[in-house]
């Protein structure tokens, strides 16, 4: 029985007084920026890496390579390096292990100091990186940028989920997959400014501009308002009860302050976050927040974001059509993403994640067969015009896919299903996830490319032949239900209920009528 979708009587279960306010608006789109760090790595790396000058000063043994082959040359294996690899990988393992240290600092300091720590550590990596005169010194750079990423994507996620209002939760969450898209464009703008600069030092100012959207997020982190739920958790309930009405518009805010007090007060009682999300009860938020963010790297969607340069440059593209071709991706992403924010809090997230699959499988299975019947198992051949047109097209659909559907719901649904007892691990969970699976497919991609061959896109469709069968029968939707009142959408699923304790949920649907009565 497939009851992903159903969900508790009631509608949308514990309706709060309030509405959207432009504070609150204002306050999302600053926290959202801490996106754009992310975005920005994801677009310029690839870009930089494909750029000759780069090459020849970081990583000669890729040129001296493809010199060696000329003539004989493999698509699949051209820029198979160890060095160049660990380039790009160690930012994620950095924020992978980052995002736990994150965690803690989310926890006891609040969400905003987590925000500026990231910013800071990103801003210091992307000075490094811009003047290291060796590769030790480019990795070292690359590790702290990892750091800064992994305290962004703990807090951001969790500010916005807890700032926004239930019903419009999902587009405002989203303001930060559109920064990220939005950074993922503008790093491959700039890779293809700077890769016409003489003198060989345009990666350079690539790699240094990442300092920008730092700043953005450090100056505004100083600015913005804690959350009410952080406050709580901090014990100044009468503050978090002004930042409350200030956010939703309304003095009347004692339904919804009540059940941010009942949840404070249950974290309060968790002595270990970690140990207690592991019990029954949580299972289900375990669960998603290991496999969304696994599936969510293994669509392959990587593969084209951070790698697009270097797989368009392998396929046959010049220097100056491949950053081209990132950029036209680049576009179709943040164009795609704004059906998201417009639709998710419409139609709900499942019916998105379920779209998205399906076309980003057809457009993968496309682009596998075009890539095997030019180039074969030996990686010799090329594509015509038209060819590779049509390969740029079945790209773009699976990226606008991804963008509308896994890209910006695998950050979503994590940051809205948790508890605030167990609300940090599971963040942690799910960054340090994205980032280790981030990390895998960076590190394994050019060596998979190698010897998966076109074979390589058949393997990431699998994947998500397999994710779209786990949303379809395991996620619930989760549109309009109350951040704190998550909790019943669990208990009404077909097979997350018997995880669900009744006596709890009773308990609090009583409280809330209490609430109510009183």
């Amino acid at each position: 029985m497939a009851g992903g979708a159903f969900v508790a009587a009631g509608g949308k279960g514990q309706n709060y007084n309030g509405g959207v306010t432009a504070f609150v608006v204002f306050a999302c789109v600053v926290a959202a920026m801490g996106g754009l760090i992310y975005g920005y790595d994801l677009g310029i790396s690839g870009g930089v890496t494909s750029m000759q000058s780069f090459l020849d000063k970081f990583f000669p043994s890729v040129e001296r390579k493809k010199k060696a082959e000329e003539g004989k040359d493999n698509a699949y294996c051209k820029f198979d390096d160890a060095i160049l690899t660990l380039f790009t990988s160690s930012l994620y393992l950095a924020a992978l292990f980052a995002s736990f240290f994150a965690s803690s600092v989310m926890k006891i300091f609040g969400r905003k100091p987590s925000m500026f720590v990231g910013g800071l550590i990103f801003l210091i990596g992307s000075i490094l990186n811009a003047i290291a005169p060796t590769v030790a010194l480019l990795i070292i750079g690359r590790i702290l940028l990892g750091i800064g990423v992994g305290f962004g994507n703990q807090s951001v996620p969790v500010y916005l989920s807890e700032m926004a209002p239930a019903k419009l939760r999902g587009a405002l969450n989203m303001g930060f997959q559109m920064a990220i898209t939005i950074g993922i464009l503008v790093a491959n703008l700039i890779n293809y400014g700077t890769n016409k600069i003489d003198g060989g030092w345009g990666w350079r100012l690539s790699l240094g501009l990442a300092g920008v959207p730092a700043i953005l997020m450090t100056i505004g982190a100083i600015f913005l308002p804690e959350t009410p739920n952080s406050i709580i958790e901090r014990g100044q309930v009468d503050k978090a009860k002004i930042m409350l009405q200030k956010i939703r518009g309304t003095d009347n805010v004692d339904n919804e302050l009540h059940d941010l007090i009942d949840a404070s007060e249950a974290a309060k009682k968790v002595e270990n976050p970690w140990r207690n999300i592991l019990q029954r009860k949580y299972r289900p938020q375990l669960v998603l927040c290991i496999l969304v963010p696994f599936f969510q790297q293994l669509t392959g969607i990587n593969v084209i974001m951070f790698y697009a340069p270097v797989l368009f440059k392998s396929l046959g593209f010049g220097d100056n059509s491949s950053l081209m071709s990132a950029v036209i991706t680049g576009g179709v992403n943040v164009l795609a993403t704004l059906v998201s924010i417009f639709t998710v809090d419409k139609f709900g997230r499942r019916i998105l994640f379920l779209e998205g699959g399906v076309q980003m499988l057809l457009c993968q299975v496309a682009v596998g067969v075009m890539i095997g019947a030019e180039f074969g198992t030996n990686g010799q051949g090329s594509f015509s015009d038209s060819k590779a047109d049509l390969l740029l097209f079945f790209i773009c659909a699976y990226v606008a896919a991804f963008a509308w559907s896994w890209g910006p719901l695998g950050w979503l649904v994590p940051s809205e299903i948790c508890p605030l007892e167990i609300r940090a691990a599971g963040q942690a969970i799910n960054v340090s996830v994205n980032m280790l699976f981030t990390f895998f497919i960076a590190e394994l991609f050019l060596k998979l490319l190698c010897h998966f061959k076109f074979g390589l896109f058949f393997f990431f469709a699998a994947f998500v032949v397999i994710m779209t069968v786990f949303v379809t029968f395991f996620m619930p939707e989760t549109k309009g239900v109350p951040i704190e009142e998550m909790n019943r959408v669990w208990k009404a699923h077909w097979f997350w209920g018997k995880f669900v304790s009744d006596e709890a949920e009773n308990n609090k649907v009583h409280d809330h009528n209490t609430v109510a009565r009183d």
